[in-house]
Formats: structure tokens, C-alpha cells, sequence
């Protein structure tokens, strides 16, 4: 296992951790306010592969408040992480909500890069109402920090599978734990991920898998509108899990994750699996 801070314009920085091995490429892509450390028992779990997981731009271990929060920077992160640590290879984009978001335009942008599209959790449809942006930011400026300790957190955030990630990644300051990004930064990086992006979703080339839980954030009729608007796109829904499925329906996830992996992806994206 190598960490990597791979250097972008304006000074950003991106945390990637390269498991190592000779396999096809993988690299998995967090959600919003997440970081790469929850999905590491994802990647522990790809066996014969060679996964890299990034800390996206303002998350993680990366630039905490980066300029450039536009969905173009994100998806150009990932495309130069591909570039400087797998120059020649070709890779499977996996992310979970807003990192299923970036690993889709980083697909739309650069296919001949790109061999398979997992999005677990994630849409392309973006939403009409603005509220739920700053709502998003809101809550997280609501954070009573800096935390006196994990138990202060705890009791404050809640016992969601998500509140052990957040947990995780939080960092000592003067005073007690903060997370490792800025609410305003959430704000800004999900209200750009709410613009819809159909026409790019409609044209993309590459195979793609697309994964939802029972208890997951989209309607039937946004799961459904995303496979109409591209048919030969491969859809599993889970039987159980939540928004962050890799957490609460991790055996469930990763065997999903593995069989997509394991076959011809030329061929599974012309499946549907419900």
C-alpha cells in the first residue's frame, strides 16, 4: 500500500493510496463528505485487481478548500490520477452518490481511459430544487465544533453507518476533532452535482453498472428514468442497504461489485438485474 499526493493547478493536492498488484485497474470514488478510508474494505475485498483510492478535492487528506469546485476539476482529477500512477491502463471508475457523480463524467470526458463505470448510489439527474443544496450546508455548518471528543460526536451525529466514517476521519485541532472539510466547500461541490447532466449520460460509451439499495435516496421513477434514457445500462437494486450500501450491505455490495468485475462487461451492460 503506497499514499501519493498527486498535484493539480491552483495548488490543490489529491490523496490517492495505491494498494498495489499487476490486476486491471479499479479506483473508487467516495461520496460527498466522505474520504477514501471508508472505502477501503471495498477495495481489500477486489482480490487480483490493482485498486487506487482517491481523496476527492476538498475531502480527505486532499485540499480542504480548493478554489475550483466546478464538476469539470473533479472529473480532471481523476483522469490525472490515471495519467501519472497507470500511464497506458485502462481502469474501472467505481464511486459511491457525488463520487459516482465524478467517476461518470471523468468516463464521459476521457472513454479511452476507461473500460467499466460502477455507480453505486449515484444519478445524473440532478435536481430543481436549491434548498436541498443549502440545506446540505447548513447542516453541516451546524457541526458544534470543534468536537470535545469522539463521544461528543457521537452523541451529536448519531449512530448512522456513516457517523463511524465521519468519525474516523476526523482530525485533532486546538480544542478537540474537526472533519477533514468545510461546509461551505459541501455546499458549493453538491449544488454543482444537482445540475443535470443528461445529454453526457445519454452519450456515454462505456459499460456501466449501476447499483441502488432498498433504502437508498431515489425514487423507482428516478431508477427507472436513468436506465430508459440509456438502455444498455446494467442495474442492480439491492435487497436492503441504505445511501451508503458499502457500509450497511457490504457482503451484499461487494459480491455485486465482484461479479460485474469478473465478467465481460461488454456483455453485462446489455442486462438488467433486479
Amino acid at each position: 500500500m503506497t499514499d501519493y499526493k498527486v498535484q493539480r493547478p491552483q495548488g490543490v493536492s489529491v490523496a490517492v493510496t495505491d494498494l498495489g498488484g499487476d490486476g486491471p485497474v479499479v479506483v473508487l470514488l467516495h461520496g460527498l463528505a466522505g474520504s477514501s478510508r471508508e472505502l477501503l474494505p471495498t477495495a481489500k475485498a477486489l482480490d487480483g485487481y490493482r485498486v487506487l483510492l482517491m481523496d476527492q478535492r476538498g475531502h480527505g487528506l486532499s485540499s480542504r478548500i480548493p478554489e475550483d469546485l466546478s464538476r469539470t476539476a473533479f472529473a480532471s482529477d481523476v483522469v490525472a490520477v490515471l495519467e501519472e500512477l497507470v500511464p497506458g491502463r485502462h481502469a474501472t471508475l467505481m464511486g459511491q452518490s457525488m463520487g459516482a457523480h465524478t467517476a461518470f463524467l471523468a468516463a464521459a470526458a476521457r472513454p479511452d481511459l476507461v473500460e467499466g463505470l460502477v455507480m453505486l448510489e449515484g444519478h445524473v439527474g440532478g435536481s430543481a430544487d436549491p434548498s436541498e443544496a443549502s440545506g446540505i450546508g447548513r447542516y453541516f455548518a451546524s457541526w458544534p465544533l470543534p468536537f470535545k471528543d469522539e463521544a461528543a460526536a457521537r452523541e451529536f451525529l448519531g449512530n448512522d453507518p456513516i457517523v463511524d466514517a465521519w468519525v474516523a476521519d476526523f482530525q485533532q485541532s486546538d480544542g478537540g476533532l474537526i472533519p477533514p472539510f468545510d461546509a461551505a466547500v459541501m455546499q458549493r461541490t453538491i449544488e454543482a452535482v444537482h445540475e443535470p447532466r443528461w445529454g453526457e449520460w445519454e452519450d456515454l460509451q462505456v459499460p456501466t453498472l449501476a447499483v441502488f439499495a432498498e433504502h437508498g435516496m431515489f425514487s423507482d421513477a428516478d431508477k427507472n428514468e436513468l436506465i430508459r434514457r440509456r438502455p444498455g445500462t446494467c442495474r442492480v437494486d439491492l435487497a436492503g442497504g441504505s445511501h451508503d450500501a458499502h457500509l450497511d450491505a457490504f457482503d451484499q455490495w461487494v459480491q455485486t461489485l465482484r461479479d460485474w468485475l469478473s465478467h465481460d462487461k461488454r456483455l453485462a451492460s446489455g442486462s438488467s438485474g433486479r
